[in-house]
């Protein structure tokens, strides 16, 4: 069961987490109404309005993951938090690597890190920004949405937050002895834009090429079948969708 620890503001709540992971159960989350330098994937930013989102991060011990396939906490995170959404509206799915949308905007952004020992994981921390009742985003962000603008109606915070991480504690806790396939075909199920459609995507040097999504590796890396029938791996960063 999580243990919730409110703070009033920090840069960020992963950063936090990470220095107190040592001193700290299994379960503990920690949140707060004020991120100030919210982290993304890669050093990119997270804008959320002080007391209008949720911006928490979990601490996870020892998960029955080896690091080789840490990305099955990836899979089950995203699909807890899309799960938690899905009781609202319809629409949502899981944007590579672990993206939240709707339709094509951005509800929620992941950011997982891993504390390794060996060939096991220590710790890990997960982190996430889940736009719920903000009205208007002021930042160059492409394409954010909220689930207020979706669905007309403000959640209670505190209710959502404990809702949203029981279900992310749940889908981790079942990787010990669980079928990791059965996990990952319900990823594949959720991922945005694997529908057997070729789409739009951009490499780093600005070309564009059209494909479709074949897989996602158990390393996290995109597998796309090219116009031509070819297939290519990608990493994340290597490659990236045109919105």
């Amino acid at each position: 069961m999580a243990r919730y620890i409110n703070i009033r503001e920090t840069a960020s709540t992963n950063t936090y987490l990470a220095r107190m992971a040592s001193m700290l159960p299994s379960g503990t989350v920690i949140y707060t109404n004020n991120q100030l330098a919210g982290r993304g994937q890669r050093g990119n930013s997270w804008e959320a309005e002080p007391g209008k989102n949720l911006t928490f991060s979990m601490l996870v011990k020892n998960p029955a993951v080896v690091p080789a396939a840490q990305f099955c906490i990836s899979e089950a995170v995203s699909l807890g938090i899309v799960d938690f959404l899905s009781q609202y509206a319809d629409g949502f799915s899981i944007k590579w690597p672990n993206d939240i949308y709707h339709s094509d905007r951005k509800i929620c952004g992941i950011l997982i890190e891993h504390s390794l020992c060996g060939n096991s994981i220590r710790h890990t921390i997960v982190g996430a920004g889940i736009n719920i009742n903000q009205d208007e985003f002021r930042s160059d962000a492409p394409n954010p949405v909220s689930l207020k603008q979706i669905t007309g109606k403000e959640l209670d915070l505190e209710v959502a937050m404990r809702d949203v991480c029981t279900r992310i504690e749940n889908e981790i806790s079942a990787l010990a002895g669980g079928d990791i396939s059965v996990l990952h075909s319900r990823y594949l199920a959720a991922l945005y834009r694997h529908d057997g459609r070729q789409y739009e995507f951009a490499l780093p040097s600005g070309e564009h090429f059209r494909a479709r999504i074949a897989d996602v590796a158990s390393t996290g890396t995109l597998t796309l079948e090219h116009a031509d029938g070819s297939m290519h791996d990608y990493a994340f960063k290597e490659v990236s969708f045109v919105l």
